[in-house]
Order: structure tokens, then sequence, then C-alpha cells
């Protein structure tokens, strides 16, 4: 990937696994497994710069393990950074987020970011022993302990939602030792974005199913709440944003080869009318000029921002033609639309966030921290252990001794 894109252009996947409504065939759960890898290292070899995958347990959906798979991508292609969209901050452990992405920071070389969220599944709560009632505070309660899980060497927590750590450090430590860049993923809470602020992170707008002014609001107040945390000018925030295409030479050809997919798929069937849905929402079905002019036109509506994921590879849709959607985003659609976004760009906008970029901005052009065994480091084997005081006998038949046996 160029370090120097202004803007990130790439492809999200929600890895759903959908009927071909035009050939009647539904591809296994392996052969869609493969075939969003195909996409992934196609979108690497058409010139584009992220490639992201949703975290979903139920079906029609596979991508239940996003770092196993995100590694697999990132070993198979050189320049691609690796995302998701999203990681579900509510129902997964911090401290299991902590590792898990620290270690894809390392397998990858720093190629990697992550969006988090609460996801659009309710179920997935009690799936995993949680209670949707309480989405928002363990939003913020997990973030705020993934936080300083990467930040600090020692973590001792206690909180709401989960067990108190005491002398606890994750491993590994975070490559370099900058955290990955965390993006917030929201369609309609404000409650995200003020926390995106807080921190200084990205906000990402999945605006993909409701007009543009919904998100613009999300996007000002986000804009806005960053600078009142100090992290910088309005302009200055992270913002991200998604989008849908289908595209072919003439635009009547789009229309009518997407149309079937439209009115089956499982998020948009028996709805609005694909002409309506075109109209309030960014889905643009139609020529590569048309996706041109109305992305491009992205910027005057949210102000200039870093990343444009877009959505290509769902509602049953062929790998073949995936595939060819790549060839004329990559090809066609892309190159135009950077030079069109890099006009008149205030130099005081920064530029889409990458690893090397934040070491930089962390050590210049010293030495980077690499993180190794310290006596200063946590003692996760007895610290906080509830084994920690107990007698032997009853330590012996876990297989611990006493904090140095």
């Amino acid at each position: 990937m160029n370090e120097q894109n202004a803007v990130q252009f790439g492809i999200m996947s929600v890895s759903d696994i959908t009927q071909d409504p035009t050939t009647g065939v539904t591809p296994s759960e392996a052969e869609r497994i493969k075939a969003t890898a195909a996409i992934a290292r196609h979108a690497e070899e058409v010139g584009l710069d992220v490639f992201a995958i949703g975290e979903h347990h139920n079906p029609p959906f596979w991508s239940s393990s996003p770092t196993t798979f995100l590694a697999h991508v990132a070993a198979q292609t050189e320049r691609l950074i690796v995302s998701t969209s999203t990681t579900l901050i509510t129902t997964n452990d911090p401290v299991r987020l902590a590792e898990e992405y620290a270690m894809l920071q390392h397998v990858t070389d720093g190629r990697m970011d992550l969006m988090l969220g609460r996801g659009n599944t309710g179920p997935v709560y009690p799936w995993f022993g949680k209670d949707i009632r309480q989405g928002l505070p363990l939003a913020i309660e997990n973030y705020a302990l993934l936080r300083k899980l990467w930040d600090e060497d020692v973590v001792d927590w206690e909180g709401k939602f989960r067990t108190s750590l005491q002398g606890f450090t994750a491993t590994p430590r975070p490559l370099d030792g900058v955290a990955p860049f965390v993006w917030h993923g929201s369609i309609r809470t404000p409650e995200i974005a003020e926390q995106a602020a807080y921190y200084g992170d990205g906000f990402f707008a999945n605006n993909i199913f409701w007009p543009k002014e919904h998100y613009q609001r999300l996007i000002e107040l986000y804009r806005q709440r960053y600078a009142h945390y100090g992290h910088g000018t309005p302009e200055q925030a992270m913002v991200g944003i998604g989008g849908q295409v289908f595209m072919a030479a003439n635009s009547q050809d789009a229309v009518t080869q997407f149309r079937p997919y439209f009115d089956n798929a499982p998020v948009y069937g028996h709805g609005p009318s694909m002409e309506d849905f075109t109209e309030m929402t960014p889905l643009t079905v139609g020529s590569p000029q048309q996706v041109i002019d109305r992305y491009a036109s992205m910027r005057d509506t949210f102000g200039d921002f870093q990343r444009q994921l877009f959505l290509i590879d769902h509602a049953g849709l062929p790998l073949k033609t995936v595939l060819e959607q790549l060839d004329i985003l990559g090809g066609e659609v892309v190159p135009v639309l950077r030079r069109e976004l890099a006009k008149n760009r205030p130099e005081s906008v920064p530029d889409a966030p990458t690893h090397a970029a934040r070491v930089r901005a962390v050590y210049g052009d010293g030495p980077s921290r690499q993180a190794r065994p310290s006596a200063n480091r946590g003692d996760n084997l007895t610290a906080g252990s509830p084994y920690q005081d107990a007698p032997a006998p009853v330590g012996a038949a876990f297989g611990l001794g006493r904090k140095g046996a």
C-alpha cells in the first residue's frame, strides 16, 4: 500500500452465504470462505488499500473468527491493510481482544487495524452470557479496559462486567509499543461517536442503509466532540464511511444484472424498490462515472475523510462477478476518486492512519520500543489468582504451587 494515500479505499464483507437467485446455487461455507479470500487478494491486485471483514456468530454468515481469517489474508498479500467491520466490543472479552489483535498486528507487520461496534444481532448477547440491555455500558467499559491493556504493561482493573485483574500483562505487547488504530463503527448511535471522540480514535459511519443526512449528523457530532476533548480541530478528526456499488459499462446493464440480487437478498428484498433504495441511500447501481460522481460528492456532505469502504460481495453475487466488480472499482473508479478527493485538500487534514506513520509520531526517527520480558512486567500466573494463598494440597490438585514455589 502507498503510505502517502490521503484516503484509503477498500472493500468490506459481511460474509453472508446467500443463494444466487439467477442460478439457484448456494455456496457451501468452505466455498464462500475460499471465495472471500480470493476477493481479498484481488483487492490488493487492483490497487485497493484495505480489506475488512465483519464478525458474526449466526447463519447465514461465516466470519465468527475474523483474526484467523485476516491473518490468512495478510499472509497471502504484501501491502493490503486488513481490518474488521466490525469486532464486537460488547460480547468479546477485552483481554482476549487485546491479545488477538496484538498478535494480528505482529504477524501482519502492522498492516492491520480494527473497527469496534455493538453489531446488529440482538441474540448474540445471551449467546456469550451478556445482557443486551447493557449494550452501551458494555461497549464503554470493555473498551476502557482494552485500551488500558494495550497502553499499560501491568494492569490492575476492577469493573462491573468482568472479574478484576491484578498485575496482569496482556501478551504479546503491541508491535513497536504502539497499539492498533481503532475505528468505532456505528449505524445509528451517537454515544459511539462520543466514545470515538473521547479517545481520539477514528469514527466509521457505515452509511449503507439510511439517508446521508443521518450520518452527516453523527459525523458532525464526532468532529465537534473530537475537538472538545483536545485532539485537534474538527477537520482533523479521522472519519471513515461505507458504501455499496454495482457497476457495468452501461448503466442500464448494471440495473438489469443487479436487480434479481437486490430483490431477493435478505437485507433488501421485499422492501423499497431498488430505485427508491438507491435514491435514499448511497447504494449506486450504474456506470463507473455515476459511481465516481456520487462518491466524489461525499466530501461535500461529510468533509474530508480518511477511509472509504465499499460493500460489493453480498446478496449471492458469484465470485466471478465480484472479481469483475473489483476490476472496475480498482481500474476505473478509485484512481479518479483519489485525484478528486486530493484536490484542494487542506494540509492540516491528516492522511489515513498507518502503523508506520503512528510509530513515527511516537518515536520520530529514533528506534521503536520492543517489548521484552522484564521484572517490571506482571505475573499472570499468580497475581490475582484465586489459588494464590490456597493450602498446598488444593494448589497441588490444580498443578499450581504457591508463589515462589
